[in-house]
């Protein structure tokens, strides 16, 4: 298959050679027509347009190729500057010989048409036309005379002898017609060679005027065939009222003779007046052929040196290709097997080993590159964090799982000191101290349990490390593994605070019930035989054991609630609209409780019974928070997208006191509370339902003063109608 711009200058020389063809024949034609002056109006505007046409194509095919070898040269192209060379030495060749043809050309063009008008031929043209008239006016005069002696010999002038008369009038003439007329114009006898005819052909009036003023009239006219005829009409010579139109054919040889004459007079004269004109189209005619021929050598000389230095031209190219690299370049070898083509072929043959040993070299390189992306790819999948460190501490790799368990970008501290994590993240330096010391010591892998102080907790890190062996006899840094036990450690002490709180239940809850009914049985049975004073004593003793009870039942019921996983009833709620129905209950004057709906239209999958626990929990803490003066409270809704998936925030701030620094981390663990009164339950149980919902919890301080608390529940895909009447019956049932 050849190759495209094979196609393209096979295509180039094809168009151009049929251009030059069709030039030429159009010149060819307009040579013929300034050489024949009855066809130069309709043929040679026309051609010339055309031929003009075919040169502006032609310059600029001419100009196009200049306009590219210039910009090759001042690219400084291989084989431009070899290519201009040639194109101005062909073009010089081409045009010295064609300037001094043309210019001789046209001298002798002008001497030669000068040539064709010289005086004596002038005079000869023109003594020949007189030499045609005078023959024709002796045969006119005589067929005036003829016609004259044929009337005056007629005797009897009456109508009926001129008909019998005139038949054989005409056949001694030799007249195609005789009519004999009076002088008025009335015809009186008629004869014709062809019998058919009926009718004369009728006179003039100017022949009628001469003819009553009594003069003869003779006429030269020509007929349809192209001959002439003699028309003549005579008055009677001898005076009678009578006068003849006869109709004689010119001899052919004269006519014949006559008409060359006079053509060649008219064309003389013809020609004599397009003297200038014709002098100019031959000019003309002949500058165009030379520009052809001047631009159709100089488009052949684009051609020739194009395919002169082609070769030089790629091999010139593909030498720096392969010194940019570029080593599977091959030049096309000459159809001619000589020297250049030897030189061709030795140098695709090097450029063959070179792409075979590059290819061998990319081969290894994709090989470590493959290995490499699956290690990354593992390291990716690993939901461990995983760092690796030189024998100088800087890091080296670090997975993305590292990068979202410290929440620093790691690939930004890449051979960096592992110890500029404490100074992106001061957080993290607990992490960099305890490792430090890990890596400093004498043994080669270990494990160490970290704990961080996040601002949105505690964190626990349970962390591995072994020494990297990449080289024999030497020791090349260390690699860390560590994981995010936060939520297992988490997990295990809400295990066991479960099971405490159980067994305490359990352990209270059955002696209470005895106590309370031995009271009430002691007031009843011993409170009327008593004095008043003893009788106080009693009753105040009974009660404050009976209430004292009914706490400890509620401390048990709460220790119940911590204890005893939940049965959820979810059902999908509006968010929104189930947080505005539970605030009513705080709508009265002086709770001070706020809420901004963010989430319109937000469904989550919940247990309205549990929420409602949730956030009445939440709101009565934050008003609980102010002291003796109930703190102001706002709840807020939002969406919001975290990890990949759509959640549904719920923030309840305060005014209030805030959480204590040191107990921010542990807000949500069993026992622990800020309050004088409580079990410190409350919020374990809060934090234990949003975890059964999927959800998560988080504690901080806000800036300006007061606590906040957030928790995310997942957002379904796809929103429901909210379901208000079933949300406010499981509202009232609880």
């Amino acid at each position: 298959m050849a190759d495209p711009a094979v196609k393209r200058r096979r295509l180039d020389l094809f168009v151009t050679g049929m251009l030059v063809v069709l030039l030429m024949a159009a010149l060819h034609m307009m040579s013929g027509a300034v050489q024949r002056s009855e066809v130069l109006d309709p043929w040679f505007m026309p051609l010339l347009g055309f031929t003009v046409l075919g040169l502006v194509v032609l310059v600029g095919l001419v100009g196009w190729n200049l306009w590219q070898l210039l910009r090759e040269y001042r690219r400084q192209a291989a084989g431009a500057r070899l290519n201009l060379r040639l194109v101005v030495l062909f073009v010089v060749l081409a045009l010295a010989p064609v300037s001094i043809v043309y210019i001789y050309s046209l001298q002798f063009l002008s001497k030669g048409i000068d040539g064709w008008f010289d005086v004596q031929v002038d005079s000869a043209m023109e003594d020949a036309l007189a030499l045609s008239r005078v023959s024709l006016d002796l045969h006119k005069r005589e067929m005036l005379r003829l016609t004259r002696n044929l009337l005056g010999a007629l005797d009897d002038a009456s109508p009926a002898a001129l008909k019998q008369a005139v038949g054989g009038l005409r056949d001694a003439s030799g007249a195609f017609e005789v009519d004999i007329f009076t002088r008025k114009g009335r015809l009186l006898a008629l004869s014709h060679q062809n019998p058919e005819v009926l009718t004369p052909s009728p006179p003039t009036a100017h022949m009628l005027k001469q003819v009553k003023a009594g003069h003869d009239f003779v006429s030269l006219v020509p007929v349809k065939d192209g001959r002439m005829v003699v028309r003549v009409m005579a008055v009677d010579p001898r005076g009678r009222d009578l006068a003849m139109q006869a109709i004689y054919p010119v001899p052919d040889e004269l006519s014949r003779l006559t008409g060359r004459v006079q053509d060649a007079y008219e064309a003389y004269r013809e020609r004599a007046y397009l003297r200038g004109s014709i002098k100019f189209s031959f000019a003309l005619t002949l500058s165009l052929v030379m520009l052809l021929g001047l631009f159709a050598a100089a488009w052949a000389a684009f051609y020739t040196s194009r395919r002169l230095v082609r070769p030089i031209k790629q091999i010139s190219e593909a030498t720096r290709a392969v010194a940019a690299g570029r080593y599977d370049v091959r030049v096309p070898l000459p159809r001619v097997q000589d020297e250049l083509a030897f030189l061709v072929d030795s140098f695709n043959q090097m450029t063959r080993r070179l792409a075979q040993a590059r290819n061998l070299a990319e081969a290894s390189r994709r090989e470590l590159a493959a290995q490499h992306k699956y290690l990354e790819t593992v390291l990716g999948a690993i939901s461990s964090g995983v760092i690796a460190l030189d024998r100088s501490g800087l890091i080296r790799t670090a997975n993305p799982a590292s990068e979202e368990i410290l929440r620093v970008p790691l690939a930004d501290l890449e051979g960096r000191n592992l110890a500029e994590l404490a100074q992106l993240d001061p957080e993290l330096a607990p992490f960099v101290e305890r490792l430090r010391e890990a890596l400093d010591g004498d043994r080669r892998e270990g494990k160490v349990e970290i704990v961080l102080h996040r601002q949105g907790g505690r964190q626990v890190l349970l962390c591995q490390y072994s020494r990297l062996q990449l080289e024999e006899g030497g020791e090349e840094g260390h690699v860390l593994v560590f994981d995010d036990v936060t939520e297992l450690v988490q997990a295990q002490r809400d295990a066991a605070w479960g099971e405490v709180a159980r067994r305490l239940a359990h352990e209270i809850k059955n002696p209470l019930t005895p106590i309370q009914l031995a009271a009430e049985r002691l007031r009843r049975r011993y409170l009327p035989q008593m004095t008043a004073e003893q009788a106080d004593v009693m009753e105040r003793a009974t009660k404050t054991i009976v209430q004292q009870v009914e706490a400890l039942k509620a401390m048990v019921n709460e220790f119940s609630d911590y204890a005893r996983p939940g049965r959820l009833e979810p059902r999908p709620l509006v968010i929104d609209d189930f947080v505005a129905e539970v605030l009513e209950l705080y709508a009265g004057a002086g709770h001070g409780v706020h809420f901004e709906p963010g989430a319109p239209g937000a469904v989550v999958e919940g247990d309205p019974l549990r929420l409602r626990q949730v956030l009445h929990n939440l709101v009565k803490n934050a008003q609980e928070s102010g002291g003796e003066r109930p703190a102001s409270v706002w709840v807020a809704t939002r969406v919001l997208e975290r990890n990949g998936r759509r959640w549904v925030e719920l923030r309840v701030e305060d005014d209030g006191s805030g959480f204590e620094l040191e107990d921010i981390d542990q807000v949500f663990e069993p026992y622990v509370t800020s309050k004088h009164k409580g079990t410190g339950l409350g919020l374990a149980i809060v934090k234990r339902i949003v975890g059964e919902h999927g959800g998560n919890i988080r504690a901080e301080n806000r800036p300006q003063g007061g606590a906040r608390v957030s928790l995310l529940l997942p957002l379904q895909q796809e929103p429901a109608p909210a379901r208000p009447e079933a949300t406010r019956e499981r509202g009232e049932q609880a």
